[in-house]
């Protein structure tokens, strides 16, 4: 994958939109490697970077050249089925069938195995494994993390900027399509430090469109933001020291009773996926429920998972973790992992609802811990106002309050210093607390 050779060098490129990889292929040996990218990309500091850690640039299209030669040698090549292309596996399999009918299958060989040895007494095989590189990356250190969290601040700056606006636009009558508004969006998070680019395309959906879960809206025949209508924005960044991804669910009018208890039960969900302390080892898909159950009481549900994993400066979407219904994903979640709350509803041609924030999995100081293990739990990352109008009290818990309450708290006190004027009054107001009547 592009993002693991990315991560693997700590190297960016713009090959591909809304993901900060390039388009290169990677081999490492015992004692070094070799990328295969174009090298009219690779500035001189780059340059110096990989020279100092051993890795030799070799032309993007000479790759399948390189496996043949390594098939020849006898290698061992570890690939991973799940992700490299087809035109790498034939070439290996086609050069070790001919390196195979050449020397006979019993043909001893100098070609190192992973260990460095050199005993191993056949011909090149391939190792098809799930890339070691995956899970490494996906767990993120100290660097990564606090890019994270600093990005995380400025792009809810961004925000607050962007929902003052929208919320005076409408309210003093302007028409404005969802991708006007999607438009605008960018241009508040263009002003920020370090915007490099949106992390996907923007899902500005507005009533119906709300309940198509990735919704892009087009110029030409696209709605227009309804007041009277559920308003969905979906949306991330991509910044030098971190990648971003919210949803928020906003009614500009009066919400339905239905609408707001809709809201109410997705809330629910997202807070107790918060809250959740779980054993070391826990899969993600065992979590999953804990964000469906207030929907499952009333016999509701949605058809996607909860969460999923994101990088770090890096391709949003991101494995091996997940938070999904889907059981067959056993990777466990790992202190320092990174992955979406997301828990949502859609009426179709009527109204879409989710609520997203992103969340680092960090260890949890339990008062017990039971078979010597550590228990987990999560970080928020994600610091934006949950609109309070949306929400029936009523149905919430004390607890559940004191958690809204906290968390408008938080977002408070770690967004207002990066605001002035209007956008942070609106911080101001939109932060205050609940009670329950």
């Amino acid at each position: 994958m592009l993002d693991e050779i990315a991560w693997l060098l700590n190297l960016r490129g713009n090959d591909v939109p809304h993901s900060p990889v390039m388009y290169a292929y990677l081999i490492v040996e015992i004692d070094g490697a070799k990328l295969f990218v174009d090298e009219s990309k690779v500035t001189s500091e780059v340059m110096d970077h990989l020279r100092y850690a051993g890795i030799e640039l070799r032309p993007y299209d000479s790759i399948l050249s390189e496996v043949e030669s390594l098939a020849a040698q006898g290698a061992c090549l570890w690939l991973d089925p799940s992700s490299v292309n087809a035109a790498i596996v034939n070439t290996f399999k086609s050069s070790c069938d001919r390196c195979l009918k050449t020397n006979g299958n019993n043909s001893k060989t100098n070609a190192k195995n992973f260990d460095g040895s050199h005993d191993r007494p056949m011909g090149p095989t391939g190792l098809y494994r799930i890339s070691p590189v995956s899970l490494s990356k996906a767990v993120k250190n100290h660097a990564e993390l606090e890019g994270m969290r600093d990005s995380h601040l400025r792009d809810a700056a961004a925000l607050a900027q962007f929902w003052f606006w929208l919320e005076e636009e409408i309210n003093k009558g302007m028409k404005l399509t969802e991708v006007e508004v999607a438009d605008k969006l960018l241009e508040f998070r263009l002003k920020q430090a370090g915007f490099i680019d949106t992390s996907f395309d923007t899902i500005s959906a507005s009533g119906a469109n709300g309940a198509i879960i990735h919704y892009k809206p087009e110029p030409g025949s696209c709605s227009f933001v309804d007041v009277e209508k559920l308003f969905l924005l979906d949306s991330g960044a991509q910044y030098i020291d971190g990648t971003t991804d919210i949803t928020r669910t906003v009614h500009f009018g009066e919400p339905t009773e239905r609408q707001k208890e809709c809201f109410t039960r997705v809330l629910q969900g997202h807070i107790a996926l918060d809250q959740a302390v779980f054993p070391e080892n826990t899969p993600g898909f065992v979590l999953d429920a804990f964000a469906r159950s207030s929907l499952w009481k009333i016999g509701l549900d949605y058809r996607h998972g909860t969460g999923h994993g994101v990088g770090a400066a890096l391709n949003v979407h991101e494995g091996p973790q997940s938070i999904s219904y889907r059981y067959g994903n056993l990777t466990p979640l790992q202190k320092g992992m990174i992955v979406s709350n997301e828990p949502g509803y859609y009426e179709d041609h009527s109204f879409g609802i989710r609520i997203e924030n992103l969340l680092c999995v960090n260890e949890v100081d339990t008062a017990n811990r039971f078979g010597g293990i550590e228990y987990l739990g999560f970080e928020r990352l994600t610091f934006v106002p949950i609109q309070s109008k949306m929400v029936d009290l009523s149905l919430l818990s004390i607890s559940e309050i004191d958690w809204l309450n906290g968390y408008h708290s938080q977002v408070w006190e770690k967004v207002s210093p990066l605001l002035e004027g209007s956008p942070r009054q609106w911080l101001w107001n939109n932060t205050r607390p609940l009670f329950k009547p």
